[in-house]
């Protein structure tokens, strides 16, 4: 027991200083990105700072799995080096019983990485795009789902426009039961739409069986209603937009994945992608461990047999080349062309097959 929980500490240690590297060269790349961008903002360094604080949290969670790869390496390096992994061996344990430690740490550390990090990287984009869009002035296109419907909002020079939908078809260029409040930009309403459709195009809303009521000119607004079988109803929003906002399921909470699901599916819109991530961020504990055990099946053994380097490039060309097979599957998924369980569980299990097959050839074989 006392000899597990060395390794365990010790492989927090190493992934502790891994990442804390990773994280002050990722600070000073993203303060160099935010004064590109923000540079006509003309913003103090402080707050540019804060900008590349916020940043830090996504890339760190994107790169976790080479986080790990590298952790290894520089773990059992470490051991090899001090002759640790043999005075372990000649007392009697074998390598695989040495791994338990690490690999429990790396399983444990993936549930962390999902269950509190994930929901972090969520919060922390939001803010940062939010504080993006005030400090560049840019006109804000939002998209979210609820319980009630799909809601928009598209923003101008001359105001906002919030639109509300019961349904919509699968691509989102067409919505159903709709309807469009329009508000000046001190935020006085100047109209209200109600209609049975409402199909995007390049620029406009092409609007069929509606009634718009002015809200702008005093009066009853019943009274001065109109009633229109066809009216185009002017729009910044495209519909790239709309599928830009869907094609980053990292903006969610991973706690909020399986309601958002079933809203995005009530709402009319496909709902793979969110369904793809979410498979994948269930099966990143079992990648960790799979990286782990890349990084182990080639630096395990004591230095003295030499090829140390091309064994730590081997291991870590066979890690990206994992984290390009989990990436290619995911797309595949995500088209579905393979099932969605299958693209999220497969990779990872047959690395750790594969792995352990490595390791008890070079340790036992």
């Amino acid at each position: 027991m006392i000899l597990h929980l060395y390794f365990a500490r010790k492989t927090l240690m190493a992934l502790a200083t891994v990442a804390g590297i990773l994280c002050t060269i990722t600070l000073m790349i993203e303060m160099i990105e935010q004064i590109r961008i923000f540079g006509s903002a003309e913003l103090s360094l402080g707050t540019l700072f804060y900008l590349s604080v916020l940043r830090i949290p996504y890339t760190l969670y994107k790169i976790f799995p080479i986080v790990m790869v590298i952790s290894t390496l520089v773990l059992f390096l470490g051991l090899a080096r001090s002759s640790e992994l043999v005075v372990t061996r000649a007392a009697g344990r074998s390598a695989m019983r040495a791994l338990k430690a690490p690999l429990l740490v790396a399983f444990l550390v993936g549930v962390l990485v999902v269950a509190i990090l994930n929901p972090l990287v969520s919060a922390t984009s939001r803010e940062f795009d939010r504080l993006k869009s005030e400090y560049l002035e840019e006109n804000s296109q939002i998209f979210s789902v609820s319980d009630e419907g799909l809601w928009l909002r598209q923003g101008n020079d001359n105001g906002q426009i919030v639109v509300r939908a019961s349904q919509s078809n699968l691509d989102g260029s067409t919505l159903f039961d709709v309807t469009f409040l329009g508000f000046s930009n001190d935020g006085a309403p100047e109209f209200r739409l109600e209609a049975a459709s409402a199909r995007l195009e390049p620029g406009v809303w092409k609007i069929k069986n509606a009634k718009r009521w002015p809200l702008n000119v005093g009066g009853n607004p019943e009274a001065l209603s109109e009633t229109l079988d066809e009216f185009d109803l002017p729009t910044t929003l495209t519909l790239d937009e709309i599928h830009d906002t869907f094609s980053t399921p990292s903006a969610v909470p991973i706690w909020e994945i399986p309601s958002f699901i079933d809203r995005l599916e009530k709402a009319g819109f496909s709902a793979r992608s969110y369904k793809m991530w979410f498979q994948s961020e269930l099966a990143l504990p079992l990648t960790l461990v799979a990286m782990m055990l890349i990084g182990a099946g080639f630096t395990m053994r004591h230095t003295r047999f030499g090829n140390t380097a091309s064994l730590v490039v081997t291991a870590l060309l066979l890690a990206f080349a994992f984290f390009f097979l989990r990436n290619f599957a995911s797309i595949l998924g995500e088209n579905g062309e393979i099932p969605i369980v299958l693209a999220a569980w497969a990779p990872p299990i047959a690395v750790i097959l594969a792995a352990l097959a490595l390791l008890l050839h070079l340790e036992d074989g």
